[in-house]
C-alpha cells in the first residue's frame, strides 16, 4: 500500500532548546489540522533536544553543523509533504493556523508562496502584503515542488535571508491577512538578539553573507510594523 503524502512538512530546525523547545511543539500538535509530518532536526546538541524531539517528531534527525541553514537542509531531504512550513524552535503556530493556511492553499492552485502575518514579539502583529513582504521563510507556507533542489546557503547566519532573497523573486505568491505564527524576536542568546548586539563581526565574513546580514541589521534597527 503506497503511503499518502502528508499535506505538510513541518521543518524545525533545533539547537540545544529543551528549555523552551516544548512550547512551538505543542502549539503544532494542537493544531485542528493533522495532516501533516514533524521533522526535527537537532543541530549540534549538548541538552536533552534530542529526547524531547523524538517525543514529538514524525521524523528526528541527528546532526552536527551548528549552522541552522544546513539543519534546515537536512530537513527538506527528508520532506515529503505537498508543501513545506519552517518553524524556529523558539517560536510557536497560533491556534488554527494550519486549517487556515490548508484552506487557501487548496483553493490557490496558481500559488508557490503563501504569506501570512505574524505576532512579533514587543512589536505587535505584522500584515504581509505585495508591497510588503517580510524576509524570512517563517511566515509563509512553500510549495516543495517550487523548492525543488534549492537549499539553504551554508552560513553562520541569516541563511534565510539568502534563501529568500533567491526564491523570492520567482515566486508567484498569495496573502492572507490573518496572524498565525508568533514571533519570539530577542530571545536572549538567539541569533536576532546576538545580531543586534554586535557578536559577529561580518567584516570577516563573504560578501554575500555580509549584504545579508547589514541589511538585516539595518531592517531590525528600522522597522515599526505598528507604524
Amino acid at each position: 500500500m503506497n503511503k499518502k503524502q502528508p499535506f505538510f512538512s513541518v521543518i524545525v530546525p533545533a539547537h540545544n532548546c529543551a528549555e523552551y523547545m516544548r512550547t512551538g511543539l505543542s502549539s503544532i500538535k494542537k493544531q485542528d489540522f493533522t495532516d501533516y509530518e514533524l521533522i526535527i532536526v537537532c543541530d549540534s546538541c549538548t541538552d536533552d533536544t534530542p529526547k524531547i524531539a523524538i517525543g514529538y517528531a514524525d521524523k528526528t534527525v541527528i546532526t552536527d553543523y551548528g549552522r541552522a541553514g544546513m539543519a534546515r537542509n537536512d530537513g527538506l531531504d527528508q520532506a515529503e509533504g505537498e508543501w513545506v512550513l519552517f518553524m524556529d524552535d523558539d517560536d510557536w503556530y497560533l491556534p488554527g493556523a494550519f486549517q487556515a493556511i490548508a484552506d487557501v492553499l487548496r483553493e490557490r492552485q496558481d500559488i508557490d508562496i503563501l504569506a501570512y502575518g505574524f505576532e512579533w514579539k514587543g512589536r505587535g502583529v505584522a500584515m504581509q502584503s505585495p508591497k510588503r513582504i517580510y524576509p524570512a521563510i517563517w511566515n509563509k507556507a512553500w510549495r516543495r515542488e517550487f523548492i525543488g533542489g534549492e537549499r539553504f546557503p551554508d552560513w553562520i547566519h541569516t541563511d534565510d535571508l539568502g534563501f529568500a532573497r533567491r526564491m523570492h523573486p520567482r515566486a508567484r505568491f498569495g496573502f492572507l491577512s490573518v496572524p498565525l505564527y508568533h514571533y519570539e524576536f530577542m530571545r536572549p542568546g538567539s541569533v536576532s538578539d546576538r545580531i543586534r548586539a554586535g557578536e559577529y563581526d561580518n567584516s570577516q565574513f563573504p560578501e554575500d553573507i555580509r549584504t545579508a546580514a547589514e541589511s538585516y541589521e539595518r531592517w531590525l534597527k528600522e522597522r515599526d510594523f505598528n507604524e
